[in-house]
């Protein structure tokens, strides 16, 4: 009955999103309600239920104002760099879509998360005239960078929930995810051919040579460099090439239109790195077993950025406006998803279903890991929701199972955020844009080659790095 009582949150959590019964507020807020009696049968002997929720509840306050700071700045950048000005039509050629969508989709949600390169591709390749499944599913390899996605706000609060440095969370998820992105160029193939463009031998070569450049800065940047940059160089700079392989400037106004357009990206990343290397910077602690909330946080360079470009271009009131409403939903589900994690996992429920775990599949254990990140990110539909979840519990499990204490986190954070960019509410988003009746199932029929890649590497990762 304790077990079942433990579980029903997450069971709750994971039914009413699959099912489509609710929304990921509707479903954080009946787990939340479901939480108070396992958390209940949880606590320790003589530990109070409602003081324990109130100090969990602003633990987890301070926890989520950094990534919603994030997911703020993100949105108030892209606000601040889009163009309003509707480019001409790219032919659709295997190089163009490649470019759009695994480079310029993937920078794109780099900067900015929470599926805006999805967006970007799918608006550049029906600009080519690439439509229907092919085309959703095409967008949705834009998302394969996810961990570092809108400068990594749901890497940080997973390192932060289950309490190790982000930056070597990171480090570690780069491995399988390096080795899916080599697996995403004959996935992207395949797309290409369903999409009527068969993609030649010659230009397989060049993507895949710039699919490995992507996945060494990615593996190898961490040693030399925070992890928040990390996606934005493994897809900036690959991408500033086929650019340049595409149409080279000819002439100074050319240049100059070119050093327009990548300025704001440069000075962000100038920025955050200037940020970085500050020494002992101030910060707000008021927990000393969480995490600081420096003056030089990602979300505060973010923010700064965002508003001093958005002072300098047009329209400034207006975008921000629209880019603040945009992100007030997805910073309460943020909220929301952080007090659900402190709750389970303060309450010690998190560590009683972990070990349940353990115990039941024995051996197995570990490469459960893989499918139940997959399985959560394709559910909660973000890499914050994933990790805020269950990257407690699959820590817990890997504890239990005689894992390095960061491998289960990590490749959960792999697997969870590879779902994220796959899951029912982006992959129903995707299709809503294209509007012309493809359903998520025909998009996840072409995609069942991603999803095993995902499970493969992890459970390589699993194998090799314990």
């Amino acid at each position: 009955m304790t077990l079942l009582l433990q579980s029903a949150p997450l069971l709750l959590l994971l039914g009413l999103l699959v099912s489509g019964r609710a929304g990921p507020l509707v479903a954080v807020l009946v787990a939340l309600v479901a939480t108070l009696p396992a958390a209940f049968v949880s606590l320790p002997a003589g530990t109070n239920l409602l003081p324990f929720l109130g100090e969990e509840a602003l633990r987890g306050a301070f926890l989520a104002v950094q990534p919603i700071g994030v997911v703020v700045g993100g949105l108030l950048f892209h606000a601040a760099v889009e163009r309003r000005d509707s480019a001409a039509p790219t032919a659709a050629t295997p190089r163009a879509i490649f470019t759009a969508t695994l480079l310029m989709g993937v920078f794109m949600e780099s900067v900015t998360g929470f599926a805006v390169g999805a967006v970007f591709a799918l608006a550049a390749l029906r600009g080519m005239g690439v439509r229907g499944a092919p085309a959703a599913a095409l967008a949705l390899l834009a998302l394969c960078l996810i961990p570092w996605g809108g400068l990594g706000p749901g890497t940080a609060l997973g390192a932060a929930l289950v309490g190790v440095p982000a930056q070597d969370i990171a480090a570690l998820t780069a491995l399988p995810n390096a080795a899916w992105l080599l697996a995403l160029g004959p996935v992207c193939w395949r797309l290409c051919a369903a999409a009527g463009l068969p993609v030649p031998a010659g230009e397989r070569l060049a993507q895949m040579t710039m699919l490995l450049a992507m996945a060494v800065i990615l593996v190898a940047g961490h040693w030399v460099l925070p992890f928040e940059v990390l996606g934005i160089l493994a897809a900036g700079l690959p991408l500033l090439f086929a650019l340049w392989r595409a149409d080279p400037p000819r002439d100074a106004p050319g240049w100059a239109r070119a050093g327009r357009a990548l300025a704001p990206y440069a000075v962000l990343t100038v920025a955050l790195l200037g940020a970085r290397a500050v020494p002992a910077p101030p910060a707000w602690q008021p927990y000393a077993a969480l995490p600081a909330f420096p003056v030089t946080h990602v979300a505060i360079v973010l923010l700064l950025v965002s508003a001093a470009l958005l002072a300098i271009g047009d329209a400034p009131a207006r975008r921000a406006e629209g880019a603040l409403r945009r992100a007030a939903r997805p910073a309460l589900v943020l909220m929301l998803y952080v007090l659900l994690a402190r709750w389970m996992a303060g309450s010690g429920a998190t560590g009683a279903l972990a070990q349940a775990a353990a115990d039941l599949l024995g051996a197995a254990a570990p490469y459960a890991v893989p499918p139940l990140g997959l399985v959560a990110g394709m559910v909660t539909g973000s890499n914050v929701g994933s990790n805020a979840a269950l990257m407690p519990v699959q820590k817990a499990l890997g504890l239990a199972a005689g894992l390095p204490p960061l491998l289960a986190p990590s490749v959960h954070n792999f697997a969870g955020a590879a779902g994220a960019g796959m899951s029912v509410g982006v992959t129903a988003l995707v299709c809503g844009l294209l509007a012309d009746g493809t359903r998520p199932a025909q998009v996840w029929r072409l995609l069942w080659p991603s999803m095993l890649a995902v499970l493969a590497c992890g459970w390589a990762a699993m194998t090799l790095l314990r």
